[in-house]
This record gives structure tokens, C-alpha cells and sequence, in this order.
């Protein structure tokens, strides 16, 4: 569970830039790399690539890809209006 204390950090962020110096500083290069893949994840899918196509080029499981796929099928997931701005 994110903490609430973080969420709320994030929301005061306005600025793109901002944003990612922030998670720069706060986030290791691993860290930083598998939440840019899990991001790439959901750009793929709501693009229409196929699971496998994704496992293959992210080197990712498929479950992680069939959990992001749960997201996008959810027309009232967070994830989904940010995608379609």
C-alpha cells in the first residue's frame, strides 16, 4: 500500500520536470527502470500489442502483463484516464 503521506508529495508536484527529479532522488536505477518498463507495459497494451510480444521485448512475465491488462479493462481505472489524455 502506497503511504498516504506519499501520495500527497506527488499530488503537490506540478511540473513535469519536477516530477522527475523527484523520483530520480528518491528512486534507485532499478527501481527507476521497472516502473518505466511497467509504464511501457501499459503504453504497449493500450496500443494493442500482443502479450507475448510484450513479454518478449520488456523481458517480463506474462503475469505482469495479464495484471496490467486487468487495469486497462477497467473503464474506471486511474491508469486508463491517464493513457487516454
Amino acid at each position: 500500500m502506497i503511504p498516504k503521506t506519499f501520495a500527497q508529495a506527488l499530488c503537490k508536484i506540478d511540473d513535469e520536470k519536477k516530477m522527475a527529479a523527484f523520483l530520480e532522488e528518491i528512486l534507485t536505477e532499478a527501481e527507476n527502470k521497472m516502473i518505466s518498463a511497467r509504464w511501457d507495459l501499459m503504453l504497449r497494451l493500450k496500443n494493442g500489442e500482443t502479450h507475448r510480444k510484450i513479454a518478449s521485448d520488456l523481458k517480463m512475465s506474462l503475469c505482469k502483463i495479464t495484471r496490467g491488462n486487468k487495469f486497462l479493462k477497467d473503464k474506471n481505472s486511474i491508469t486508463n484516464s491517464l493513457l487516454e489524455d
